[in-house]
């Protein structure tokens, strides 16, 4: 009678084993949105958030660097705004200001591939 429930529960570890390789077989699905580390920030102020959907961390921080550059260049200064795209992402803004400082958030798209991030900007 021992070896009755025997072969039943190897067969049970073996399902087992495959719902679990099918689940993490499904993770790079599950792994095209991710947070990350924000990048050091260029100016005065910091990144306070990085997210990333369909594309990478590293590429994520570029794009916020790169949008800090779009938005600070050609004498705009630190309330300059960034209109044109960066690195072929189309970004919108959104922000919070008040005399001493902006809080910002932006999101990045270029198809699918989407980056967010937000920065506190300080107005020395």
């Amino acid at each position: 009678m021992s070896s009755r429930f025997y072969i039943p529960s190897a067969l049970l570890s073996v399902v087992v084993g495959l719902v679990v390789a099918t689940g993490a077989s499904a993770s790079p699905v599950a792994s095209a949105a991710a947070t990350c580390t924000p990048p050091k920030y260029p100016g005065s102020g910091y990144f306070t958030a990085l997210s990333v959907t369909k594309t990478s961390c590293s590429t994520g921080s570029k794009i916020a660097k790169a949008y800090y550059t779009c938005r600070t260049s050609g004498g705009k200064g630190p309330k300059g705004r960034c209109v044109k795209k960066v690195q072929g992402y189309s970004c919108r803004e959104t922000r919070r200001s008040t005399s001493v400082e902006i809080d910002a958030t932006v999101t990045c798209k270029n198809g699918s591939k989407v980056v967010k991030h937000s920065y506190q900007q300080n107005l020395d």
